[in-house]
């Protein structure tokens, strides 16, 4: 949709605004990818703001969250060694450590012997974990279907598409 047809129709947004701005005043720049851009940080600040007061409403934040629903997807026992849940969660050593510490003193996660390795350990769900991130998940999921509400099927499924294709470019790197 050109920038004429948006300002007509009175589609025109905060970000249609600013690039209005730099191409009168940088006519030489082609700051479309500004707006792109824009949108995303912009979209993402809503989605995380919307999602982070779901996950403070059962006591937890992103990074709690995190590990307990990793934990939970991955299955019975719901227990996976400390360099996998690093794997899935994507952080530091140093940074899981001191998710698990604090999930251990909420008696939401516990240190278990693995019985693979009788050296190491693995991080296991404790029954109120479990209940826990049972219905801090089902919360999350009905959180988010309101925040994609604006979107029918087939627009988030073209949307999921471009998303995809975006992305697969920064994996290429």
């Amino acid at each position: 949709m050109s920038r004429y047809v948006r300002v007509k129709l009175g589609l025109m947004d905060h970000i249609d605004r600013i690039l209005t701005q730099w191409r009168q005043e940088r006519p030489d720049l082609q700051v479309a990818p500004m707006g792109t851009i824009g949108r995303i940080k912009q979209l993402n600040q809503q989605l995380m703001r919307g999602m982070e007061q779901t996950w403070s409403a059962h006591g937890l934040n992103g990074a709690s969250f995190d590990v307990l629903a990793t934990l939970r997807r991955s299955g019975s026992p719901y227990a996976l060694s400390p360099g996998d849940l690093m794997a899935s969660t994507m952080v530091t050593s140093g940074t899981m450590t001191h998710r698990i510490d604090q999930l251990v003193k909420a008696e939401l996660v516990e240190r278990v012997r693995n019985p693979d390795d009788g050296r190491g350990f693995l991080i296991s769900l404790t029954p109120q974990g479990h209940e826990l991130i049972d219905k801090a998940v089902t919360a999350h999921v009905e959180t988010q279907a309101k925040l994609v509400a604006a979107l029918t099927e087939e627009q988030r499924a073209q949307l999921d598409d471009l998303l995809k294709r975006f992305l697969r470019g920064f994996e290429r790197s």
